[in-house]
């Protein structure tokens, strides 16, 4: 019986070894990820962000709404940053892409890191974290975040309608997408609140203009948006816009939460968020206090930049942002 019993224990010990032995050991994302493969990788991405901002103040906002588009749709892993291939079309070229800009300035990020550390640091890395540092640049939160994704091989353009918000869905269609991340109520409006800087597309506000003026609006700011979006069939490739606040345009501050309540959010979700009873409660609370808007607003962007990474062995460092690498282009 002893015998018996040890032999099994004998046994076990070594499947236990053998299962663990061929298991995946990566660690995921975690804090400091490049400390001892690339220790100067984050302040080399921050130097980058500050010195791009210096020249080209808009390249904030691109950084913000980066990380919007690419860690909403199936997972944080840069898919949005690659170009269209002879199979596949790119996420950055369809058409709720439109407007963004300055992936050309990601590369820029990347070229610096990898002159420091080649082959080491990812994409997906560089991306997050220049939404990080963008973030800082604007006024807003220094949000601690982690790294160690791995970069994704295809872009998912087929899909993107599928996961990511659009400012005419319902707000039910809003929480419900990003509660499938993993993101709370108090959480999407405070990410909702990126709307405070930037500026929207005349292609997107003129159905509140034309043929007819929402009522909604507040009449005390419809001449301004006539004025910037004087055509009711715009040219999708004028620079035609209204900048998102016009009281502080180049700041993330909790000044959207004043504008919405007044009836001056440009976009149908930025005018549902503010009377939706659900989420109502939580836009008054941060028009009253910007840290209690900044405190949500973190927690939602490390949440955001958490969805489903690929880490370990999955994906590859992409050498160059816009392209797979040669091996994996044609998969």
């Amino acid at each position: 019986m002893g015998t018996s019993f040890s032999w099994a224990l004998f046994v076990l010990s070594l499947f236990a070894l053998s299962t663990f032995g061929n298991a995946d050991t990566s660690p995921g994302l975690m804090m400091d990820f490049y400390k001892e493969s690339c220790p100067q990788a984050e302040d080399i991405i921050r130097e980058q962000v500050k010195l791009l901002y210096k020249r080209h103040k808009n390249t904030a906002f691109s950084w913000l709404r980066n990380i919007f588009h690419d860690c909403a749709v199936q997972s944080c892993d840069a898919s949005l940053l690659l170009d269209s291939t002879r199979k596949t079309l790119s996420e950055k070229e369809t058409d709720r892409s439109f407007g963004m800009r300055n992936f050309r300035y990601i590369e820029d990020i990347k070229d610096a890191v990898e002159r420091e550390c080649p082959g080491v640091v990812s994409c997906s890395d560089v991306l997050v974290l220049s939404a990080r540092d963008g973030i800082v640049a604007l006024g807003g939160p220094y949000i601690p975040l982690k790294t160690g994704r791995r970069d994704g091989r295809r872009s998912r353009a087929e899909v993107v309608e599928h996961y990511l918000p659009d400012h005419n869905e319902s707000i039910s269609s809003v929480l419900d997408k990003f509660a499938a991340m993993g993101i709370d109520t108090p959480g999407v409006v405070a990410l909702l609140g990126a709307h405070s800087v930037g500026r929207t597309h005349c292609v997107k506000l003129v159905h509140r203009l034309y043929p007819e003026v929402d009522p909604a609006l507040n009449p005390d700011h419809v001449p301004h948006m006539l004025k910037k979006c004087y055509d009711p069939i715009p040219d999708p490739k004028a620079v035609q816009y209204v900048r998102n606040d016009r009281g502080t345009p180049m700041k993330l501050d909790n000044n959207y939460y004043r504008n919405i309540m007044d009836n001056k959010g440009l976009l149908q979700v930025d005018h549902q968020l503010a009377h939706d009873p659900r989420t109502r409660p939580y836009v008054k609370k941060m028009a009253k206090s910007q840290d209690y808007f900044f405190e949500h607003f973190g927690k939602a962007i490390a949440l955001l930049s958490e969805n489903n990474p690929l880490t370990g062995d999955q994906g590859e460092i992409r050498r160059h942002c816009n392209v797979a690498n040669k091996r994996n282009a044609d998969e």
